[in-house]
């Protein structure tokens, strides 16, 4: 998993489920909404009369089979009603007055149908009266025959009924009600309100051409056909229909911002800009170049040329005499003095002896190095002596930290490695969680064609014999049992069911009802076709669990609204999720989601491939367990790497072979002991943290022991060559003690800032890698404690060993001949070729003046390049890097990002909501009429404008817009009540009818129910304390139907809490949007960073706590400020670093310089990382950080042979490469980069980019910078020596200083 992965795999999958998980509504549309709005009277067609005061359709003459009731088509004059019956017409037809052309029972018809569409519109007033207006007129109009013509009659029953009219609308009046309606929403869908009314109509035409057509029997639509005209006769007596519509900006029927972009409340508030900032560039000619790149460009220009002036000139000039003499001084000034002899092998710099010439060659040590050298010639001449007690209680201590690796446990949670425990958004998760529900769990299938050789492009996967294959699929996924503890297990039993019936399952097959019978039924994949379009309207496209499906959940790879070009079906299963992810309930369904699992590798993924189909699949439990099985992947690589490391070790120990003495000479057995006392190291550093209750990672168990062994093999090397470097002639002690005096400091040095270096890292938040860091750092410490106790024991007893003639590995074989023969004294050792070339071909090379100028302007470009191109460098970690290369994952994400045309779910969450009458907090949040202008949810609506910036799709669904309205008492049929004060359902709902065969006929049952409130009961339009108190809950109850769409039941269940919420405090409550389709790492950072900005912006205006929340967040918040964590960890590790050298050396200058090649170093792999697109994440900063204890090896060793070598600087560089170049190439660089390119075999990408790619990058430029760059810039500004001459004169020390 990734680590960073982790559930990281459930954003893209959570998309899917976007626009089902609250709606659930339960027939939105059914067959009867669509006569309601074409209800009319009509005239016979014989005799027709057109005139004022004149019917022509009155009265209702029979009924359609499916129970859609027909008008009589006779003309009559209007008829004046009684005065309850005007008070009637007048409170739906506020324009009709006088006579009317309808009886009361056609009335009580018009008013029952057209409630099913109140709730959608009533959030805006003037909308909901252009849409009344349209259907009172053709209803009960006293001039309703000047715009209603009968054209057809059919007979029921013997009985003549309106077969079909004409219907003369003014185009006026057309576009005065679509564009008041099209911008409605209906919130709990997070569409239009246009896609129920008018199946998603663009235009008027298009809206009175569905309100028209006539229905085929139980098809929604009307019982005859109206025809709409915009055009009469001048020789009829026809006139157009155009009573005044009302603009949704209308002041008196006000509608809210988010369903007029042109209502005066959006005018007053200020508008979000969709442009973004752009980037500063520069243009040259056709070169177009960001301006931090120019900026550098010119600044690289100015300091080159000040440079190259000044080497030129300081060249042309030449150095000028220079005294080699300083006043004597006494040694008490300059802290302590070590004495040197001059040694005719000018390899070795300094050698420290006892016994001191008259006039000799000293070191002025620091204090610190003065200690330190005390320090180790004393405690080599111990170790010499008392090897075997020093390599035994070493090893004691070790393996008794190895005891705690009885707690050992290992991580894998996702959430746990990748999410710090003060992680904001996991605060607000938490919450989310225990206040709300938790997110779903999702077992996803997704099978796609495959694409065209040719041309590319894949096939539609809309066909007879694919859908009946995914008939199969779902037969066998249907069959599922999995055992968990005795249990069968299958998908019904733990599958989320909205309504406590079906499973909400998205595929295609719900326009099926996932009924295969229906397929033939319901017209095979013209019906597919059909509810693609008209899903939200269209009563046989409901889905078995009674909800509208969206195509755009169910369907990939195509382009607008194009579904039935698409190239992929998206099958999601939801399952219910549980707080306690170690409970019962969780482990019943990860029981199931590897049953799952299992099925479609061995039955499905063949089945699919048969049909020249792809298949990839996924479960919520997927990721984790990949990572498990990651753990395995690469075994065999990493035991390849450190058997590589081992052997080169093994001949890098050892001397040139000779074939009379190498097997007395190599240091086979050593170098294995050294690879020994690295594994303890490890092994010690992660019992003691598991003893104290740390948990280790995968990470930590693959990446340590090499890394470990990588820096550790550095010290054992420059250890051992130390040693062979002294004089022979030596006692074996001798040796010891002045080898580790010649490179116990420099080892000191680069080991402490190694551990500080990584000890930094365990700042980071992120746990993984802050575990990592603490286990590293303990790691490396106790490499370096074992390095110079333990491994040094063992150099002696090797030493001893190779001196008596004894086989290296069978230390118990003596040979007849003499190892001290082959080598006499260090005068007659040759050195190596390395050392040769280092002394003889490389240090002349860069003493060349001109060579100087090249290597300092050539590396100060690189430096300043880098510099620019680490600006590109983009936060995240793809989740297939996290994963084997062979995890069936990697087709699942790739599947995803090219098919999902969904954003992950994004919720709104608000904390103490007052609803109290006292408070103004609810026309702060709600987004109907009289709401605030700048109220969250418009100011959510106007951000879904401009999706590029905000990564807002659409408007939130909100249930305080929905419980408003379902409390209006324009929502006639929602909020009723019976006589006795209890709640009343919708007249289509039990008890108010009687149930048979699926359908609801009224039984009378509730005819004495009334609407909740009247207008006089409220308070302008909003509820009392009380009533809001009481009303909540009927609502979150009410199951949504065709007579009242608005039920909370489903759509709202989880989205507010109901505990303690009668104080007048709701603690949370959320209001459900989407994001964008987030395809890139950087989309899903830039999407949480919008969400927060936008909440911060909300909540300073509003004054109410809220804040986002969608699932992903989790795992992309560290990448918010990832840049400050990096340069802070960065910075802290420089400068522990740089303190712990100007504490050794006492020198600023020599500190100075170590820092500035470190901090080029990490610099120019930043700029590596950007070339090679490695993201900046967790581990990138760990490896980064890393990278500076690491390149300090590279630094220190040549500038502190540097610091105690005699003579000028070029002299002094030349002779640091001689001393320790061979060792910081072979010892350092090598010994990193046999062990490193093993890992590009690893078969997880994180190993080949994360520590593969850069470890490469690192060592590379570590070697480049330590064996080139170091020794020039150390020949033109180094330090002074610290060498002094040394002379006894009259029982005195005076010294003379070497430049």
């Amino acid at each position: 998993m990734s680590p960073i992965h982790i559930n990281f795999s459930t954003l893209l999958r959570t998309a899917a489920l976007c626009l089902f998980q609250v709606i659930f509504i339960v027939s939105v549309v059914n067959s009867e909404r669509p006569k309601a709005r074409i209800l009319a009277s009509s005239n016979v067609t014989g005799g027709q009369r057109h005139a004022v005061n004149y019917c022509a359709m009155y009265d209702i003459c029979g009924a359609r089979s499916d129970d859609k009731v027909l008008n009589c088509p006779f003309g009559s004059p209007a008829v004046q009603p009684s005065d309850l019956f005007s008070s009637k017409i007048q409170s739906l037809c506020p324009t009709i007055a006088g006579n009317v052309c309808c009886t009361e029972k056609q009335f009580d018809t018009l008013r029952s149908q057209v409630q099913q569409a109140v709730p959608f519109l009533v959030g805006c007033p003037a909308c909901l009266r252009n849409f009344l207006n349209l259907f009172c007129e053709l209803t009960c109009s006293p001039n309703q025959s000047l715009f209603i013509n009968v054209t057809s009659i059919s007979k029921v029953k013997n009985n003549s009924t309106v077969d079909g009219i004409d219907f003369y609308v003014d185009d006026a009046f057309g576009k005065g009600l679509f564009e008041s309606c099209k911008d409605v929403k209906f919130g709990s869908m997070n569409t239009l309100a246009m896609d129920f009314i008018g199946a998603g109509a663009k235009n008027f035409k298009e809206l009175y051409a569905f309100l028209g057509r006539k229905a085929n029997l139980n098809a929604p639509g009307s019982p005859y056909a109206i025809n709409f005209r915009s055009a009469v006769d001048e020789s009829s007596a026809m006139e157009l229909m155009n009573v005044t519509t009302y603009t949704c900006s209308d002041t008196s029927l006000g509608c809210s911002c988010g369903d007029c972009e042109s209502s005066t409340v959006c005018s007053m508030s200020a508008p979000i800009s969709s442009k973004e900032k752009e980037s500063c560039s520069v243009r040259i000619g056709s070169l177009k170049a960001r301006c931090i790149e120019f900026a550098l460009a010119i600044l690289y220009i100015l300091l080159v040329s000040l440079f190259l002036g000044w080497g030129l000139f300081h060249k042309k000039k030449g150095k000028s005499p220079v005294s080699r003499t300083k006043p004597l001084v006494n040694v008490t000034d300059v802290g302590v003095l070590h004495h040197v002899n001059r040694q005719k092998d000018e390899n070795v710099p300094m050698q420290m002896l006892e016994d001191a010439p008259q006039i000799r060659n000293g070191v002025r040590l620091s204090i610190v190095q003065g200690y330190m050298s005390k320090f180790y010639r004393r405690y080599g001449t111990w170790v010499a002596r008392n090897p075997l007690f020093v390599l035994c209680s070493s090893l004691v201590v070790v393996l008794v930290l190895c005891l705690g690796l009885i707690r050992f446990e290992v991580e894998t949670r996702p959430e746990k490695l990748w999410v710090g425990h003060q992680s904001r958004a996991l605060q607000e998760k938490d919450f989310f969680d225990s206040h709300l529900a938790p997110f779903y769990r999702i077992e996803q299938l997704i099978i796609a064609t495959k694409p065209d050789p040719e041309h590319g492009k894949s096939p539609k996967i809309v066909t007879e014999n694919n859908i009946k294959l995914l008939f199969e699929i779902q037969k066998k996924v249907d069959a599922i049992q999995a055992n968990y503890s005795g249990l069968l297990i299958s998908l019904t039993d733990i599958c989320l069911k909205p309504l406590g019936q079906d499973c909400a399952t998205q595929s295609v097959l719900q326009y099926f009802k996932m009924d295969p019978l229906n397929y033939d039924n319901y017209g095979q994949i013209g019906h597919l076709e059909y509810c693609f379009q008209q899903y939200s309207s269209a009563d046989n496209c409901r889905s078995a669990f009674k909800a509208p499906l969206d195509p755009s959940t169910a369907l990939g790879g195509f382009s607008g609204n194009n579904y039935t070009e698409a190239s992929a079906f998206i099958v999601t299963y939801p399952v219910n999720n549980a707080v306690d992810k170690k409970g019962n309930e969780t482990k019943k369904a990860i029981a199931w989601e590897k049953a799952f699992i299992q099925l479609i590798k061995d039955e499905l993924l063949p089945m699919v491939q048969s049909k020249n189909l792809t298949i990839s699949f996924s479960s919520e439990s997927s990721i984790e367990e990949e990572l498990k099985r990651e753990s395995t992947a690469d075994a065999i690589t990493i035991l390849i790497s450190y058997l590589v490391m081992f052997a080169y070790i093994s001949l890098t120990l050892g001397d040139t072979p000779s074939f009379t003495s190498f097997y007395v000479s190599s240091k086979v057995l050593l170098g294995f002991s050294g690879v020994i006392l690295v594994m303890l190291s490890v092994l010690g550093s992660v019992g003691f943290f598991s003893a104290i209750g740390v948990k280790s990672t995968l990470i930590i168990m693959e990446v340590i022991p090499f890394l470990v062994l990588a820096v550790g093999v550095d010290n054992m090397c420059i250890l051992v060559h130390a040693v062979k470097r002294q004089q022979l002639e030596l006692p074996l002690e001798g040796r010891i003690s002045s080898a580790l005096v010649e490179v116990g400091p420099s080892i000191t040095l680069a080991s402490l800032s190694e551990v500080l270096a990584f000890a930094v890292g365990s700042f980071i938040p992120m746990p993984a890698c802050r575990v990592f860091s603490m286990f590293a750092a303990l790691a490396v410490l106790l490499d370096f404690l074992l390095q110079v106790t333990a491994f040094v024991a063992l150099i002696v007893f090797d030493f001893l060993r190779a001196e008596d003639n004894r086989v290296d590995c069978f230390p118990c074989v003596k040979t007849s001949g003499s190892y001290a023969d082959s080598d006499k004294g260090s005068d007659q050792r040759k050195p190596g070729l390395l050392a040769r070339y280092m002394k003889e071909v490389h240090a002349p090379i860069l003493g060349i003046w001109g060579v100087k100028l090249v290597v300092i302007s050539l590396f100060a470009a690189l430096v300043l390049a880098s510099i620019a191109l680490s600006t590109r460098i983009e936060p995240g970690l793809e989740q297939q890097i996290v994963l084997p290369r062979d995890s069936y994952l990697q087709h699942y994400f790739d599947d995803l990002s090219e098919y999902l045309r969904i954003g992950p779910p994004l919720y709104f969450v608000v904390k103490n909501y007052n609803y109290s009458s006292e408070s103004s907090q609810t026309n702060r949040l709600c987004s109907i009429s009289n709401c605030d202008s700048n109220s969250l949810l418009n100011e959510i609506s106007k951000a879904s404008l401009v999706p590029d910036s905000s990564y807002i799709a659409k408007p939130a669904s909100s249930w305080l817009d929905d419980f408003l309205v379902w409390m209006s008492p324009e929502a006639f049929g929602c909020c009723r009540k019976f006589t006795n004060g209890s709640y009343c359902p919708p007249d289509d709902q039990p008890p108010c009818c009687s149930s048979a065969d699926g359908s609801c006929s009224t039984n009378g049952f509730c005819n004495d129910c009334t609407t909740c409130f009247r207008h006089s009961d409220l308070q302008k339009d909003r509820p009392s304390t009380k009533q809001f108190k009481e009303k909540l809950p009927w609502f979150l109850n009410a199951l949504p139907s065709a007579d009242c769409a608005k039920g909370g039941h489903g759509a709202y269940t989880t989205s507010v809490e109901l505990k303690d919420y009668e104080v007048g405090v709701i603690r949370a409550s959320a209001f459900r949007t989407y994001h964008t389709p987030l395809n890139k790492q950087i989309d899903y950072v830039n999407s949480l960073r919008a969400a927060r900005k936008f909440t911060s912006r909300i909540s300073d205006s509003l004054k109410i706590e809220l804040f986002p929340y969608s699932v992903f967040y989790m795992f992309f918040e560290q990448y918010l400020d990832i840049w400050k964590t990096a340069l802070i960890n960065l910075a802290l590790a420089i400068g522990a670093v740089f303190i712990v050298c100007l504490a050794v050396t006492f020198s600023f200058w020599t500190s100075a310089i170590i820092i500035l090649v470190l901090t080029m170093i990490v610099v120019d792999l930043m700029g590596v990382m950007a070339i090679l697109n490695i993201q900046l994440n967790a581990v990138s900063v760990v490896n980064l950080v890393m990278a500076v204890g690491i390149a300090v090896e590279f630094c220190v060793h040549i500038t502190h042979a540097f610091l105690v070598t005699s003579g000028d600087r070029n002299q002094r560089a030349a002779a640091a490469l001689g001393t320790m170049g061979a060792s910081v190439f072979s010892g350092i660089t090598l010994t990193k980069l046999v062990g490193v390119i093993v890992l590009c075999f690893s078969r997880t990408e994180i190993f080949v980019v994360y520590y593969f790619q850069m470890y490469l990058a690192l060592v590379v430029l570590g070697f480049l910078h330590g064996l080139i760059f170091l020794p020039v810039f150390l020949s033109m500004f180094g330090p002074p020596s610290r060498c002094v001459l040394i002379e006894k004169q009259d029982n005195r020390l005076s010294t003379e200083s070497q430049p």
